[in-house]
Protein backbone atom coordinates (compact mmCIF):
# COMPACT_ATOMS: atom_id res chain seq x y z
CA UNK A 1 0.00 0.00 0.00
CA UNK A 2 2.74 2.40 0.87
CA UNK A 3 4.77 1.52 -2.18
CA UNK A 4 1.39 2.31 -4.21
CA UNK A 5 0.97 5.79 -2.39
CA UNK A 6 4.61 6.75 -2.91
CA UNK A 7 4.22 6.07 -6.57
CA UNK A 8 0.98 8.08 -7.08
CA UNK A 9 2.83 10.62 -5.50
CA UNK A 10 6.24 11.39 -7.50
CA UNK A 11 4.38 9.59 -10.59
CA UNK A 12 1.81 13.00 -10.44
CA UNK A 13 4.57 15.66 -10.36
CA UNK A 14 6.63 13.56 -13.24
CA UNK A 15 3.91 13.00 -15.45
CA UNK A 16 3.25 16.57 -16.00
CA UNK A 17 7.13 17.18 -16.67
CA UNK A 18 6.93 14.38 -19.60
CA UNK A 19 3.30 14.47 -20.83
CA UNK A 20 2.36 10.91 -19.23
CA UNK A 21 -1.43 10.86 -17.96
CA UNK A 22 -0.87 8.61 -14.28
CA UNK A 23 -3.73 8.46 -12.00
CA UNK A 24 -4.11 6.45 -8.81
CA UNK A 25 -6.65 6.90 -6.49
CA UNK A 26 -4.17 7.42 -3.46
CA UNK A 27 -3.33 10.30 -1.25
CA UNK A 28 -0.47 9.93 1.01
CA UNK A 29 -1.04 11.03 4.28
CA UNK A 30 2.83 10.30 5.66
CA UNK A 31 6.47 10.95 5.29
CA UNK A 32 8.84 8.12 4.80
CA UNK A 33 12.56 8.55 6.27
CA UNK A 34 15.03 5.92 5.31
CA UNK A 35 18.25 5.12 7.08
CA UNK A 36 20.49 2.14 8.11
CA UNK A 37 18.98 2.01 11.21
CA UNK A 38 15.37 2.18 11.09
CA UNK A 39 12.52 2.97 8.76
CA UNK A 40 9.58 5.45 10.11
CA UNK A 41 6.67 6.41 8.30
CA UNK A 42 4.93 9.84 10.22
CA UNK A 43 2.52 12.03 9.76
CA UNK A 44 -1.57 12.11 9.92
CA UNK A 45 -1.61 8.25 11.20
CA UNK A 46 0.64 8.20 13.25
CA UNK A 47 4.84 7.87 14.24
CA UNK A 48 5.44 4.39 12.91
CA UNK A 49 9.46 3.12 13.57
CA UNK A 50 10.99 0.03 12.46
CA UNK A 51 14.42 -1.67 12.58
CA UNK A 52 15.77 -3.78 9.92
CA UNK A 53 15.34 -7.07 12.33
CA UNK A 54 11.49 -6.22 12.78
CA UNK A 55 11.23 -4.17 15.99
CA UNK A 56 8.32 -1.77 15.74
CA UNK A 57 7.50 1.31 17.81
CA UNK A 58 4.60 3.48 17.28
CA UNK A 59 4.37 7.17 18.99
CA UNK A 60 7.00 6.05 21.07
CA UNK A 61 5.46 2.63 22.62
CA UNK A 62 7.90 -0.51 21.98
CA UNK A 63 5.56 -3.46 21.08
CA UNK A 64 6.21 -6.78 21.90
CA UNK A 65 5.43 -8.68 18.47
CA UNK A 66 4.43 -12.35 17.95
CA UNK A 67 7.11 -13.93 15.16
CA UNK A 68 4.86 -13.71 12.49
CA UNK A 69 4.09 -9.92 12.96
CA UNK A 70 7.87 -9.23 13.44
CA UNK A 71 8.02 -11.23 9.80
CA UNK A 72 5.81 -8.73 8.75
CA UNK A 73 7.81 -5.72 10.12
CA UNK A 74 10.55 -6.80 8.46
CA UNK A 75 9.10 -7.33 5.06
CA UNK A 76 7.16 -3.99 5.00
CA UNK A 77 10.01 -2.15 6.00
CA UNK A 78 12.43 -3.81 3.70
CA UNK A 79 9.63 -3.04 0.51
CA UNK A 80 9.93 0.64 1.54
CA UNK A 81 13.67 0.39 1.24
CA UNK A 82 13.67 -1.05 -2.04
CA UNK A 83 10.66 1.16 -3.26
CA UNK A 84 12.18 4.36 -2.92
CA UNK A 85 15.08 4.45 -4.24
CA UNK A 86 13.66 2.69 -7.12
CA UNK A 87 10.93 5.36 -7.44
CA UNK A 88 12.99 8.21 -7.68
CA UNK A 89 15.61 6.78 -10.05
CA UNK A 90 12.94 5.96 -12.54
CA UNK A 91 11.15 9.27 -11.67
CA UNK A 92 14.21 11.38 -12.87
CA UNK A 93 14.56 8.46 -15.99
CA UNK A 94 11.95 9.74 -17.21
CA UNK A 95 11.98 13.30 -17.18
CA UNK A 96 15.89 12.38 -18.47
CA UNK A 97 14.19 10.82 -21.65
CA UNK A 98 11.92 13.46 -22.26
CA UNK A 99 14.81 16.23 -22.43
CA UNK A 100 17.07 13.75 -24.51
CA UNK A 101 14.37 13.21 -27.22
CA UNK A 102 13.34 17.27 -27.33
CA UNK A 103 16.67 17.70 -27.71
CA UNK A 104 17.64 15.55 -30.56
CA UNK A 105 14.36 17.25 -32.30
CA UNK A 106 15.70 20.85 -31.67
CA UNK A 107 19.43 19.88 -32.54
CA UNK A 108 17.90 18.26 -36.24
CA UNK A 109 15.27 21.03 -37.04
CA UNK A 110 17.17 24.02 -35.74
CA UNK A 111 20.67 23.14 -34.75
CA UNK A 112 23.48 22.15 -32.33
CA UNK A 113 24.05 26.03 -31.26
CA UNK A 114 20.20 26.58 -30.91
CA UNK A 115 19.34 28.65 -27.57
CA UNK A 116 16.25 26.28 -26.98
CA UNK A 117 18.85 23.14 -26.34
CA UNK A 118 19.92 25.93 -23.12
CA UNK A 119 16.86 26.50 -21.98
CA UNK A 120 15.79 22.50 -21.92
CA UNK A 121 18.89 21.90 -20.13
CA UNK A 122 18.08 24.51 -17.30
CA UNK A 123 14.61 22.97 -17.22
CA UNK A 124 15.81 19.69 -16.79
CA UNK A 125 17.73 20.62 -13.86
CA UNK A 126 14.86 22.91 -12.51
CA UNK A 127 12.63 19.69 -12.25
CA UNK A 128 14.77 17.41 -10.54
CA UNK A 129 15.53 19.82 -8.21
CA UNK A 130 11.80 19.67 -7.67
CA UNK A 131 11.92 16.57 -7.13
CA UNK A 132 14.19 16.40 -4.24
CA UNK A 133 11.89 18.76 -2.30
CA UNK A 134 9.19 15.42 -2.67
CA UNK A 135 12.43 12.85 -1.93
CA UNK A 136 15.04 14.58 -0.48
CA UNK A 137 19.03 13.02 -0.76
CA UNK A 138 20.03 12.99 2.45
CA UNK A 139 23.80 11.75 3.47
CA UNK A 140 22.59 9.02 5.38
CA UNK A 141 19.37 8.14 2.97
CA UNK A 142 15.89 9.90 1.81
CA UNK A 143 13.02 11.44 2.95
CA UNK A 144 9.67 11.55 1.37
CA UNK A 145 8.15 14.55 2.28
CA UNK A 146 4.52 14.19 1.44
CA UNK A 147 3.04 17.74 1.82
CA UNK A 148 5.59 18.94 -0.65
CA UNK A 149 4.09 17.36 -3.06
CA UNK A 150 0.94 20.04 -4.37
CA UNK A 151 3.21 22.74 -4.28
CA UNK A 152 5.86 21.17 -6.10
CA UNK A 153 3.34 20.03 -8.76
CA UNK A 154 2.65 24.11 -8.91
CA UNK A 155 5.89 25.21 -8.64
CA UNK A 156 6.71 22.80 -11.79
CA UNK A 157 3.74 23.67 -13.70
CA UNK A 158 4.81 27.02 -13.55
CA UNK A 159 8.41 26.26 -14.63
CA UNK A 160 7.04 24.08 -17.53
CA UNK A 161 5.29 26.66 -18.62
CA UNK A 162 7.98 29.51 -18.71
CA UNK A 163 10.44 27.09 -20.25
CA UNK A 164 7.79 26.27 -23.19
CA UNK A 165 7.50 30.20 -23.98
CA UNK A 166 11.14 30.65 -24.12
CA UNK A 167 11.52 27.85 -26.25
CA UNK A 168 8.63 28.91 -28.42
CA UNK A 169 10.16 32.56 -29.07
CA UNK A 170 13.62 31.33 -29.73
CA UNK A 171 11.61 28.81 -32.08
CA UNK A 172 10.30 31.48 -34.27
CA UNK A 173 13.42 33.55 -34.26
CA UNK A 174 15.86 31.03 -35.00
CA UNK A 175 13.26 29.22 -37.70
CA UNK A 176 12.64 31.95 -38.92
CA UNK A 177 16.48 33.26 -39.61
CA UNK A 178 17.08 29.59 -41.27
CA UNK A 179 14.34 30.26 -43.20
CA UNK A 180 15.27 33.47 -44.31
CA UNK A 181 18.90 32.90 -44.97
CA UNK A 182 17.71 30.06 -47.14
CA UNK A 183 16.27 32.63 -49.19
CA UNK A 184 12.62 31.70 -50.93
CA UNK A 185 9.02 30.92 -49.93
CA UNK A 186 7.46 32.36 -46.93
CA UNK A 187 8.97 32.29 -43.85
CA UNK A 188 6.17 32.31 -41.18
CA UNK A 189 5.35 29.19 -43.17
CA UNK A 190 8.96 27.38 -42.65
CA UNK A 191 8.65 28.32 -38.83
CA UNK A 192 5.04 26.95 -38.85
CA UNK A 193 6.06 24.21 -40.60
CA UNK A 194 8.83 23.10 -38.68
CA UNK A 195 7.07 23.66 -35.27
CA UNK A 196 4.65 21.25 -36.44
CA UNK A 197 7.38 18.83 -37.36
CA UNK A 198 8.81 19.61 -33.91
CA UNK A 199 5.40 18.86 -32.51
CA UNK A 200 4.75 15.71 -34.15
CA UNK A 201 7.81 14.27 -33.61
CA UNK A 202 8.07 14.15 -29.86
CA UNK A 203 5.49 11.84 -29.10
CA UNK A 204 6.93 9.30 -31.49
CA UNK A 205 10.45 9.60 -29.47
CA UNK A 206 8.27 8.94 -26.27
CA UNK A 207 7.48 5.40 -24.71
CA UNK A 208 4.25 4.66 -23.92
CA UNK A 209 3.81 4.72 -19.99
CA UNK A 210 2.82 1.48 -20.09
CA UNK A 211 6.24 -0.02 -21.34
CA UNK A 212 8.44 2.22 -19.30
CA UNK A 213 6.77 1.04 -16.07
CA UNK A 214 4.44 -1.53 -16.60
CA UNK A 215 4.86 -2.60 -12.83
CA UNK A 216 3.63 1.08 -12.15
CA UNK A 217 0.49 0.57 -14.04
CA UNK A 218 0.00 -2.65 -12.35
CA UNK A 219 -0.05 -1.21 -9.23
CA UNK A 220 -2.22 1.87 -10.48
CA UNK A 221 -4.91 0.61 -12.15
Amino acid sequence: MMRKTLLAAVLTFTAMAAHADYKCSVTPRDDVILSPQTVQVKGENGNLVITPDGNVMYNGKQYTLSAAQREQAKDYQAELRSALPWIDEGARSRVEKGRVALDKIIAKEVGESSNMRSRLTKLDAQLKAQMNRIIEHRTDGLTFHYKAIDQVRADGQQLVNQAMGGILQDSINEMGAKVVLKGGGNPLQGVMGSLGGFANRYPERMEKPGERFPAVWQRCL
